[in-house]
């Protein structure tokens, strides 16, 4: 039985990423970008907030809201890049510090859901305790606000790099922060056009309404970041088809996989480890996986053809 250790496969040393420094290819320009956005949307929401207080509009108050909560989390995933990239060396983190954007991504989903709530309750209450809203002047400061959150959503897209289709939440820091901002604009949409209604109709409803719309689909947002990151932080299988492809390289000489793990370490990084019967070395099996697009880290446990135990592998 051998196991591969960079100690004594020296041959293998250069087949994958052992400075364990596992962090996006895009990282430092997704840095530059948030803190830009954070920026641009703390402006607006100064204005959204004032003009909704001084309005009377609780559609416009939402929006407000909801992009206090894009700041705080904007500030969350900007610092997830700083501290990542300060610390990318230290030795104390044994799989690098790639993994801290999906811890934002999680907080960030919890604040979205906190948004969600603030919401729904401040427009059930205005639904049932109506106020004038003063649409004309109200109108225009939100539209202005759907134009600022449409610019900031143009500016932190996610980049689609080749590693991230073998890992379909890419740098899931950035995707979270893009997040927010898509569901601050569907929001703003929904506002607007109750807006319209209760100045062109008199729908004096329509207002909080579009509050609980917003509610909704704030809810829907967090709810599937939620699931995204937490099967980050969890190591869920990021990827069937990188999975498949790597237990197809390490039993392509006769070998046999008999145990595989797969897992994220961050944005286009994954780690392996395998167990696997009668495919030579550990050295042999972990050139064949060189140059797998996303796979950085490679584990080997190497047992003989024979081995008594070959029928009681599993694959993750």
């Amino acid at each position: 039985m051998t196991a591969a250790d960079p100690l004594r496969a020296p041959e293998a040393l250069d087949a994958f990423r052992e400075d364990r420094t596992y962090l996006g290819a895009d990282h430092r320009r997704n840095e530059r970008r948030t803190w830009l956005v954070t920026g641009i949307c703390a402006l607006t929401l100064v204005a959204q907030l004032a003009g909704g207080i001084a309005f009377r509009s609780m559609a416009l108050t939402a929006s407000g809201l909801h992009m206090a909560a894009h700041v705080a989390a904007l500030l969350v995933a900007a610092g997830a890049y700083a501290l990542a990239r300060r610390h990318a060396d230290d030795p104390r983190f044994a799989f690098g510090t790639g993994k801290l954007g999906y811890l934002a991504g999680f907080a960030n989903a919890v604040v979205l859901a906190i948004t969600a709530v603030m919401i729904g309750v401040e427009s059930a209450h205005r639904l049932l305790n109506p106020e004038a809203v003063d649409y004309a002047s109200a109108l225009p400061l939100a539209a202005a606000g759907l134009a600022v959150t449409l610019l900031c959503v143009w500016l932190l897209r996610p980049a689609h790099s080749h590693a991230a289709r073998h890992d379909r939440d890419g740098d899931l820091n950035i995707a979270a922060a893009h997040l927010h901002l898509a569901a601050d604009a569907a929001v703003s949409v929904v506002a607007l056009a109750a807006m319209a209604a209760g100045r062109q109709l008199g729908w004096g409803f329509a207002d909080p309404l579009a509050g609980l719309v917003g509610a909704a689909l704030v809810a829907h947002f967090a709810w599937r970041l939620l699931h995204r990151a937490g099967a980050a932080l969890l190591d869920v299988n990021p990827s069937a088809e990188l999975t498949a492809e790597v237990r197809a390289r390490l039993e392509a000489d006769g070998g046999r996989v008999l145990d595989l793990h797969l897992w994220r370490l961050g944005p286009g990084h994954h780690a392996v480890i395998a167990v696997v019967a009668g495919g030579g070395d550990a050295a042999a099996c972990r050139a064949r996986l060189h140059g797998l697009p996303g796979v950085s880290h490679v584990t080997i446990e190497a047992r003989p053809a024979g081995d008594p135990h070959a029928d009681h592998g599993h694959v993750h």
